[in-house]
């Protein structure tokens, strides 16, 4: 792996799936990894068309991913695949990705983790007996600032964490979509394709991942209003809660997917003994460090003065928009990084070029299982077990 590229397997993201074609774009960003085969649909007629748009290899492009797997793993080192990037609804995630670790091949996947908590455990459970690199695309960890963030919090200068808040409103399910020709509406609102909950499953995921991510701290207990407000949907579109993070500190969190107008404008705020932060997605390349007793500090992305962390996942100079596609990116880069380590036998930095683990997997399908527990008990504080 040391003088070539990365060979990558896709398993899902066929015609016409929107996060297959972001995963294929952030995996070739930094030059470090080809799409080389795929199973891109459970419809053996859409992977081969999926396969000729992409100019794959036909002998290459699978009917499933159990043939893929198989297939791949008989090949000659020198030409088989070196890992699999998973970009199936929800339910297609745990099969597909214990098959490709138990053939020896790493694993980066799509959030959440899977479909429940059972299927999570079997997983973490494959990762720890193989012992193999595996990756979650929580895509906002990506951040050049939001790494800033994440250190500026370890580093003590606005002290002890107090006060979280974290909200992720989009407004694309507003009207019934699932009921037209939208396939990505209907999946995400469908229980059997999605599980137990879809606002806060699809993207409440994000919002209570980047706030642990920023502030270093777990969420340990959440007291949840999940609402179905379109009628005749299935799963939540709408989700609020209070959390309480280690050591105690309380939390706030707000999702929706009905909020008419907004599109996907995350943002957390930090709150500590001396100062705060801020970040949204609307304004990226921008950190906001917050004073009681002076002016407002502008950290900016691809600056000399911020951390080697936000730094070595900055791409373009001081003043250049970095976004979506390059934070996604990131992740796959420091994952490739890890896989070209790893192959060594040597040790990858995971503190200046890390990525989400199948921990932050487990823990995020507990936080669903205890949210949605919350909102089904009447509205009272549960604990997060995992």
């Amino acid at each position: 792996m040391t003088n070539r590229k990365l060979r990558m397997g896709m398993v899902g993201g066929g015609v016409g799936a929107f996060i297959g074609a972001v995963h294929r774009l952030a995996a070739n960003l930094d030059g470090q990894i080809e799409l080389v085969c795929g199973a891109f649909s459970s419809n053996p007629e859409k992977s081969k068309k999926t396969g000729e748009e992409l100019y794959l290899d036909p002998s290459r492009v699978y009917g499933s991913y159990k043939e893929m797997i198989e297939v791949e793993a008989a090949l000659p080192e020198d030409k088989r695949m070196d890992f699999v990037s998973i970009v199936t609804p929800n339910h297609v995630h745990a099969d597909p990705a214990i098959m490709a670790l138990d053939h020896g091949f790493p694993v980066i996947i799509d959030k959440p983790l899977c479909f429940n908590m059972e299927e999570a455990f079997a997983i973490k459970a494959k990762v720890d007996e193989t012992g193999l690199p595996f990756a979650l695309t929580h895509t906002y960890t990506g951040y050049p600032m939001v790494k800033e963030a994440r250190q500026l919090v370890k580093s003590g200068k606005i002290g002890k964490v107090r006060k979280v808040t974290v909200e992720y409103p989009q407004g694309w399910l507003a009207a019934k979509e699932e009921d037209g020709d939208n396939k990505q509406a209907a999946w995400r609102t469908d229980p059997s394709r999605s599980g137990k909950s879809g606002a806060y499953g699809d993207i409440g995921t994000h919002a209570a991942n980047m706030a642990e991510y920023v502030t270093g701290l777990n969420i340990t207990k959440v007291l949840s209003q999940l609402t179905k407000v379109v009628p005749g949907r299935l799963l939540d579109d709408d989700a609020s809660a209070l959390l309480e993070f280690e050591g105690g500190v309380p939390g706030v969190l707000s999702v929706s997917q009905i909020s008419a107008g907004e599109e996907n404008a995350i943002k957390v705020r930090v709150y500590g003994e001396h100062g705060g932060l801020a970040w949204t997605q609307r304004d990226p390349n921008t950190l906001t460090v917050l004073w009681n007793d002076k002016p407002d500090e502008i950290y900016r992305t691809g600056t000399g003065y911020v951390s080697e962390a936000a730094q070595a996942n900055s791409r373009t100079p001081a003043g250049h928009p970095e976004g979506y596609l390059e934070a996604f990116a990131n992740i796959y880069r420091n994952f490739a990084m890890h896989l070209r380590a790893y192959s060594q036998g040597k040790t990858h930095n995971m503190e200046i070029y890390d990525y989400p683990e199948i921990e932050d997997g487990v823990h995020g399908m507990s936080m669903v299982d205890a949210i949605v527990e919350s909102t089904e008990n009447g509205n009272v504080w549960v604990a997060v077990e995992h």
